[in-house]
């Protein structure tokens, strides 16, 4: 067995591509891997916290993953985060094509979510059980 170096990690191109048939919109729509820290970023933004209180908040999910994952034929972003309100108003149908190829790309799954949401759950009672 062959043990990669720092540099062969760092320094490998990990990044993948996939084309979504969106007929609905007249094309395709190419999506890419995201990075750890990209997807770091997209779990915390479905928790929401006030004081004590947390939950998990699925609001624009599907928008928040295509925004990072969707680019144009030369790799670029297609959608910034100002686009999450405007694209989740698009046609639900295509929208959850498009989310359920980012979720395999990304390698995020369904028990994913609702890992982060049973860990969510177990927190709030661990803490609440201290009141």
């Amino acid at each position: 067995m062959t043990f990669l170096s720092r540099d062969q990690i760092l320094g490998a191109t990990d990044r993948t591509f996939d084309e979504v048939p969106v007929p609905e919109w007249g094309g395709t729509v190419r999506i890419r891997s995201i990075s750890g820290a990209e997807r770091d970023s997209f779990e915390q933004s479905l928790l929401q916290q006030r004081g004590r209180d947390r939950k998990v908040n699925m609001r624009n999910a599907r928008a928040k993953l295509i925004v990072l994952c969707a680019v144009d034929d030369a790799g670029r972003k297609m959608f910034t985060e100002d686009d999450i309100s405007a694209l989740s108003r698009k046609n639900a149908k295509p929208l959850d094509r498009i989310y359920d190829a980012c979720q395999r790309i990304a390698g995020l799954s369904d028990d994913d979510v609702d890992e982060l949401t049973a860990d969510f759950d177990s927190a709030q009672s661990d803490s609440s059980a201290t009141d």
